[in-house]
């Protein structure tokens, strides 16, 4: 595997298969309404947008065991006018040559800031020169 400069991992979080078995409290947000005046009736318009807050912290594993913790923290905040099933969150990041050759795991640390729940997932990659 060719040494890379930067990093690139995708996660998708399957939102409905978080937790542990328990079964996560429906909650609704921002539900709008708006009604027109047409003169001798009314039109009422409404909508609902779905809405996903995660926070999630990455960890990287070196290949001496040590974790580098909290190496990038963000925040995905998305809309949507259907339910969400699942929620890409994306990082990139650099290692310069102070890393050594070596087996690497990131570990994504996600809570979802509506439910309070948070899950772990992780990835391995190797740095190697050809």
């Amino acid at each position: 595997m060719k040494y890379f400069p930067s990093v690139f991992l995708i996660y998708i979080l399957i939102l409905a298969g978080c937790g542990d078995g328990d079964k996560s409290k429906l909650e609704a947000y921002n539900a709008e309404a708006f009604a027109y005046d047409l003169g001798d009736s009314w039109e009422v318009n409404a909508t609902k947008t779905f809405t996903a807050l995660l926070t999630y912290d990455i960890d990287l594993v070196i290949p001496t065991g040590d974790t580098l913790k909290s190496l990038i923290s963000r925040t995905e905040d998305k809309m949507k006018n259907e339910k969400m099933s699942d929620v890409d969150l994306e990082t990139q990041f650099e290692l310069d040559s102070t890393y050594a050759e070596g087996n690497y795991k990131v570990i994504f640390n996600v809570k979802d800031m509506n439910t309070e729940q948070t899950t772990k997932s992780s990835a391995e990659f190797v740095l190697e020169n050809e």
